[in-house]
């Protein structure tokens, strides 16, 4: 794996997002699951993935399609046991594929144990004391205690009710409200997620990716936020405490990672993350984010280059993921950046643009060095499904914001297989029998376009100048070529509007500019992103070179 051994692996892996209920359905109830994953797997062998990360596959009401965890020590039975788990991290081991994990410790499920105790617990007991129970403000306490508002809209409080009928106390969700937070000053708290990790490092689990991993403590005091303000529950230095003694622990367990999920774009307090004793890895917002433009990548590249170097940490390189618009909708939009605040479906989609631009940016990002993190999909060039009827919209933040935020179930639709019409081979047709032996009884749980029938992985594979093609040749590259992976590069002279690097004996151009440019110096070109005009390099197009 890039002539990385032992505990390094995943300083330059190419790392597989699975969306668990979007990747394949085994027993044909619409909802992907494990028998699925399993069935399928050596479709991720043949993309040539070093790790997969796994979305959360545990028991919840899906409140927040599993984010909302009822359970951190066993398997949601719609998608298996675990003994299927168990099965499933054997056989990726068996084919020298990593297994990476979510992990949710900012909140839990309003089912979970602990949260069902606490309601039935009386103010101030220890059952409550594990969340952010507080009495409201006001006459008859009929206020939230502060002013705090959901990431997903909506106040960040909800009151319940007491045993005898009346308004009671308060609790704090920073996402939906079947999503409590866990106060992170309780060590019986920290002690129980140190055991959850060690739970799942005992199965075999390579890797934790850690949910919102800046939101977990919170200012005590809960104060108001002004307009201007930085919330107050985000990189405190006791969650730096926290996360040191979740290394303490991957510690314990030779070549195990620990991977944080960090919305923040300030670079110097990213970097806090990484240091020695803290997270491994952290994911590079800022890079998914930036626009279509090479002196804005460019940039980005740098300051991530920067901070990692000096972390010692590796850096990540992520084009979409199961919260944001697919890059290839993003990239044929006026507008190519992204914001978790602004998501915008108004903005008319160049599909063929944003597609070329997708594959440009495939082997710009594969060609940075660290680690590269793929979301199921973006190897088949799926869009942004922005169409999805009302009454199919399954996600909190559509709702919450009353239709204003379209929120992410467009990127979390089911993959296309095979076949020419719905569910395209997601789940076994209806009378046919599926790896769980059991035929279809349930379209897919959100709808599939019709226009993926030209993109399935059956009508891509074999043809070489498909979207899935180029991700098998670069991912196969990207493992074979030394000076790919984990190192450095070097910038090279470029016009402009053009990112040019090296990366030992090779190199990578991208033209981002509206016009074609002529090639480097090279003996050979390895792959190209599109057809090349002789030494030119069109527009939106992206080459590696071997050069002198």
């Amino acid at each position: 794996m890039h002539g990385i051994t032992g505990g390094d692996w995943w300083r330059g892996a190419a790392i597989y997002e699975l969306y668990v209920q979007s990747f394949a359905d085994g027993n044909g109830d619409g909802l992907g699951d494990l028998a699925g994953v399993r069935a399928r797997l050596p479709e991720l062998v043949k993309l040539g993935i070093d790790a997969i990360w796994f979305t959360p596959w545990y028991p919840s009401p899906k409140s927040d399609a599993g984010y909302d965890v009822a359970d951190y020590r066993s398997i949601d039975p719609a998608f298996g046991t675990l003994a299927d788990a168990d099965a499933l991290i054997a056989e990726c081991h068996a084919h020298g594929i990593k297994t990476i994990i979510d992990i949710v410790p900012n909140h839990c499920s309003d089912r979970h144990p602990w949260f069902q105790a606490a309601l039935v617990g009386a103010p101030g007991s220890a059952e409550r004391a594990r969340f952010w129970f507080r009495p409201g403000r006001g006459p008859g306490g009929d206020l939230p205690p502060n002013n705090w508002r959901s990431i997903f809209g909506g106040p960040a409080w909800t009151r319940v009710t007491a045993p005898d009928g009346r308004p009671g106390e308060w609790y704090l969700h920073l996402f939906a409200p079947e999503q409590p937070d866990f106060n992170w000053a309780n060590p019986e708290v920290r002690a129980e997620f140190e055991a959850v990790l060690r739970f799942w490092f005992d199965r075999g689990v390579d890797g934790i990716r850690i949910d919102s991993a800046a939101l977990l403590t919170k200012d005590p005091r809960l104060p108001d936020i002004g307009p201007d303000d930085q919330a107050p529950y985000t990189d405190r230095d006791d969650v730096h405490d926290i996360y040191r003694a979740w290394r303490a622990v991957a510690g314990e367990y030779p070549g195990r990672v620990l991977i944080g999920e960090i919305w923040l774009a300030d670079a110097g307090r990213l970097a806090r993350y990484l240091s020695p004793d803290e997270l491994h890895t952290v994911f590079n917002f800022p890079y998914l984010c930036c626009p279509w433009d090479a002196v804005r990548l460019r940039e980005v590249i740098d300051s991530t280059l920067a901070f990692h170097a000096v972390a010692g940490a590796p850096p990540t390189w992520v084009l979409s993921n199961h919260d944001v618009d697919r890059h290839v909708s993003r990239y044929g939009r006026a507008d190519t950046s992204f914001g978790l605040d602004r998501r915008d479906h108004s903005q008319p989609v160049d599909l063929e643009l944003g597609t070329r631009r997708a594959r440009a940016a495939a082997l710009l990002t594969m060609a940075l060095p660290g680690s590269v993190y793929l979301y199921q999909g973006e190897e088949l060039g799926l869009w942004e499904v922005e169409d999805i009827p009302d009454e199919r919209r399954q996600d909190p933040i559509w709702y919450r914001t009353g239709g204003a935020d379209p929120g992410r179930d467009g990127c979390r639709v089911p993959l296309p297989w095979a076949n020419l019409e719905p569910p395209f081979g997601f789940s076994p047709p209806a009378g046919a029998a599926g790896p769980a032996n059991t035929a279809a009884t349930a379209p897919p749980w959100l709808p599939q376009p019709k226009e993926w029938r030209e993109l399935t992985v059956e009508l891509q594979a074999g043809d070489p100048e498909s979207m899935l093609e180029l991700y098998r040749a670069a991912l196969r590259l990207r493992r074979a070529e030394p000076a790919l992976g984990d190192g450095t590069l070097h910038w090279l002279p470029a016009p402009a509007g053009v990112l040019a690097f090296g990366r030992g004996d090779l190199s990578c151009v991208a033209n981002l500019s509206p016009v074609p440019v002529a090639l480097p110096a090279h003996t050979a070109v390895l792959l190209a992103s599109g057809p090349l005009d002789d030494d030119l390099l069109p527009p939106d197009t992206a080459a590696w070179l071997r050069t002198p």
